[in-house]
């Protein structure tokens, strides 16, 4: 903290009320949101004490990690102004997290973690006009793994058996064929019902501010969304929350604004120690440049005097986003092969021949813990 003054605001102006209204300014009430130097400062507090509060929780029952696909992104998205490549892309590998645990009353809960729609997700305009100005086939570009049902077959979990889906933010996401629809869906192939939903008994969990900005689209969101994708969702399979939430033991969802207004994180609490995932960076080395090989991550970081490398395609909220990216590197333990913390990048960095320069120097590829426990599609496959 700077040795500065405390000064009260003058009353020596007119006050001009209307926008000062709407934003609820009241001449010498507290402002309504920290500085940003003061929440840093604030969070960097209170971040251990939210951990052990986690950790107090308990343990989930099993927690894996399902590969879905690996595509391009700018460079100058995925890693900022901080990387020094030739290459204007880099590659990620989106990947769904399957968590599960025990209710107080002893039921299996299950979680789908990022669970994209991949299919639909092309749909989305930034993604759409990449694809029309690519003069290669798309089979070079991008990789498709698998798919959320195919992943949970594996896994022996009926689709009716999943309790919630979630996303760090709803950039990209088409949420319909998750959990269906109250009109028809020409587009998807339904002009004359509704769409049913692949997991009939699931919420869909998002912040109550990410969900108004789908309402109210800044020219800077547009492309990164399919708004008409929500207008049909039923509103009992849609929980908004407002800030940190525990789900079950050892499995929250945490707030962490920036990358969107109502961005958030799962944080987990394994054998392994604490984990947080969101794609508030790219790469494990997003949360600590400073030992990164990736050239130009350790120059900046000093240069610059940065702890974080944002994923930065928007920029909305930019030091909202270092902010919840440290506090995701305080709540998370260090891994163990690695000089990096356990934060998990939904979409990591992956390596690439098109992509020289920007190859990860540390790869987390997943979070693995207990067992994942199959419901009631295993029985069925055994009855057969």
């Amino acid at each position: 903290m700077y040795d500065l003054p405390v000064l009260e605001p003058t009353d020596r102006f007119t006050a001009l009320t209307t926008l000062n209204e709407l934003r609820g300014i009241v001449l010498g009430d507290p402002i309504d949101h920290l500085p940003p130097g003061a929440e840093l400062a604030a969070i960097t507090e209170a971040a251990p004490d939210l951990k052990r509060e986690l950790v107090a929780s308990g343990m989930p029952s099993g927690v894996t990690t399902c590969d879905l696909i690996t595509l391009p992104y700018p460079v100058s998205f995925g890693l900022w102004r901080a990387a020094r490549s030739p290459a204007p892309f880099l590659w990620i590998t989106n990947r769904m997290i399957v968590v599960q645990w025990d209710d107080a009353e002893g039921r299996q809960r299950t979680l789908l973690w990022e669970a994209s729609d991949h299919e639909q997700g092309e749909y989305t305009p930034y993604f759409a006009k990449l694809k029309a100005r690519n003069p290669l086939p798309e089979s070079v570009l991008a990789t498709e793994h698998g798919t959320v049902l195919g992943h949970l077959r594996s896994l022996g979990i009926a689709p009716e058996d999943v309790d919630y889906v979630a996303f760090d933010h709803l950039h990209t996401q088409d949420p319909r064929r998750l959990v269906g629809t109250t009109r028809p869906a020409p587009d998807l192939g339904s002009s004359e019902a509704p769409i049913a939903p692949w997991f009939p008994n699931a919420v869909l969990i998002s912040q109550r501010r990410e969900w108004e900005s789908i309402r109210h689209l800044h020219p800077l969101q547009v492309p990164w969304y399919q708004p008409e994708t929500y207008r049909d969702l039923p509103h009992d399979r849609l929980a908004l929350v407002d800030g940190d939430v525990l789900l079950g033991p050892g499995v929250a969802l945490i707030a962490t604004p920036g990358h969107t207004a109502g961005n958030m994180s799962l944080a987990l609490n394994t054998s392994s120690g604490v984990w947080t995932s969101s794609e508030n960076g790219v790469a494990a080395e997003s949360w600590a440049p400073r030992v990164s090989r990736i050239p130009g991550l350790r120059h900046w970081s000093v240069e610059w005097g940065q702890e974080v490398i944002l994923n930065a395609n928007t920029l909305e909220f930019a030091s909202w986003q270092y902010n919840s990216m440290v506090l995701e590197r305080l709540l998370a333990d260090p891994a163990a092969d690695a000089p990096v913390p356990q934060c998990f990048p939904s979409s990591e960095l992956t390596r690439n021949r098109l992509a020289p320069g920007v190859s990860p120097t540390f790869t987390h590829g997943g979070i693995e813990h207990g067992q994942i426990r199959g419901t009631s599609l295993a029985g069925e496959d055994e009855a057969a």
